[in-house]
């Protein structure tokens, strides 16, 4: 089917479709807030949603050609599998990663209600129009428009709808579950497009993460006697320059950096500091900070937590040659047999950068599209993480990453995207569609 001919046969994104669906999803951005065990979320509440407007399409009802699966691991936290049947068996693309949780939102921070839809002309505000909910009512308004129009067509086109993509700490309830299942594998035939990042470009490239914590033990004292005391502040703060020198010399900017063009190479840095208390004129026996490393993917996140693990432990072997504070700052007390230590952890599960394949088919009709669109391609990459991509990739999916919704709202207070680019996005998609139509299988 040529371009043209889709495109005309499906139409242009519908405003009050669109804008009545994400409203009634947006509506339930309270209940599937992803922060366990705190909060967590019931993505059913999403998918309820969803089915109402693919269920009448299906051929679980009767009423059209789309196969419909609601698949759940845990309680009230389903996936959803939407099929739009093409012709031939050995063709199909697919758009994955729309998620039906969202991160917290307080709305005493908010300048709007985050977990209720408000419309201002092109704006569409809440929680979730940027990540992710936005990207789960398009996609599910195309294959709302897919099983009304019927289109004829040789590709098989699947929308999944994933639970549980904003947190690491609880596996085996999306994507992952999924895959280990099998129930994706036939994807692996066509391109993978994951629609789950923002500004309407290809992203290329993510970072990998790996969340640390070092803990310094020195020995609590009066601060107006600081030569009977180990400084774990002190050491901490000298520590963790030893470490972040030495992770530099070990994992310079990579060549292929370029390449992608990612804004930063994979970095190192503090973001927490915790301490037991006390008075200002104490010093205390220990400290920890808190950080993580974002890793470009042409690094091994095992092999960089091995290395760490390395430097504290040399660290610990030589702590007389750390550099101290001043005359009477040490880590060492011989008199009392007493030497400050370290200790590294690491809290949450690792996560893996992915960088795309840039020859492959996806990547090649996503660019056309994304040009013939919006009117220019750019593709980017940066070390934010997308959990789960990486899986897929090494399990052999060509995963292409995208997104129509704002970076600058992603995660943060006051979340918007805009109806324009969620049109474009729409076309986008139906550009990828016909590109893959017209090629070989």
């Amino acid at each position: 089917m040529e371009s043209s001919s889709l495109k005309d046969l499906v139409g242009p994104l519908d405003r009050a479709s669109y804008v009545s669906l994400l409203s009634k999803i947006i509506g339930e951005a309270r209940h599937v807030q992803n922060n366990p065990p705190e909060l967590v979320p019931k993505e059913d509440r999403v998918a309820r949603h969803v089915l109402d407007v693919l269920l009448p399409l299906s051929t679980s009802t009767g009423g059209g050609p789309l196969i419909i699966s609601h698949v759940s691991y845990s309680d009230g936290r389903g996936n959803i599998i939407a099929e739009y049947p093409g012709s031939d068996p050995d063709r199909i693309l697919s758009f994955v990663g729309c998620h039906m949780d969202v991160v917290t939102a307080d709305p005493s921070d908010w300048d709007f209600d985050p977990f209720s839809l408000s419309v201002d002309g092109d704006k569409l505000r809440g929680r979730g129009t940027t990540d992710c909910l936005g990207h789960v009512a398009l996609v599910a308004e195309l294959m709302r428009r897919l099983g009304e129009t019927r289109p004829a067509l040789k590709n098989t086109v699947v929308a999944v709808f994933i639970a549980n993509e904003e947190n690491s700490s609880v596996l085996g309830i999306g994507v992952d579950a999924l895959v280990k299942d099998g129930l994706l594998n036939k994807l692996k035939k066509g391109p993978l497009f994951w629609i789950d990042t923002a500004d309407k470009q290809p992203c290329i490239g993510t970072g990998g993460m790996i969340a640390w914590k070092l803990r310094a033990t020195g020995k609590l004292f009066h601060s107006g006697l600081p030569h009977k005391a180990i400084n774990p502040l002190e050491l901490a703060m000298e520590a963790l320059r030893e470490i972040q020198s030495r992770f530099y010399k070990d994992f310079p900017p990579h060549p292929k950096e370029e390449v992608y063009g990612f804004a930063t190479p994979s970095t190192i840095k503090p973001t927490q500091w915790g301490y037991p208390g006390g008075g200002v004129n104490q010093i205390p026996g220990e400290c920890t900070i808190s950080g993580d490393v974002r890793l470009t993917p042409f690094y091994s996140t095992t092999d960089v937590a091995k290395k760490l693990q390395e430097y504290v432990d040399d660290i610990n072997a030589n702590i007389e040659k750390l550099d101290s504070r001043g005359p009477v700052s040490n880590y060492v007390l011989p008199d009392e047999n007493l030497r400050g230590k370290l200790s590294i952890s690491f809290d949450e599960a690792m996560m893996s950068g992915v960088a795309c394949n840039l020859e492959s088919r996806g990547f090649h009709v996503l660019c056309k599209a994304t040009e013939e669109v919006v009117g220019y391609v750019k593709p980017y990459s940066i070390t934010g993480s997308l959990p789960l991509i990486r899986e897929l990739q090494d399990e052999g999916f060509d995963v292409q990453t995208s997104g129509y919704g704002i970076m600058a709202t992603y995660h943060a207070r006051n979340e918007y995207c805009l109806f324009s680019d969620m049109c474009q996005g729409f076309q986008v998609f139906i550009s990828i569609i016909s590109q893959l139509e017209e090629g070989s299988a």
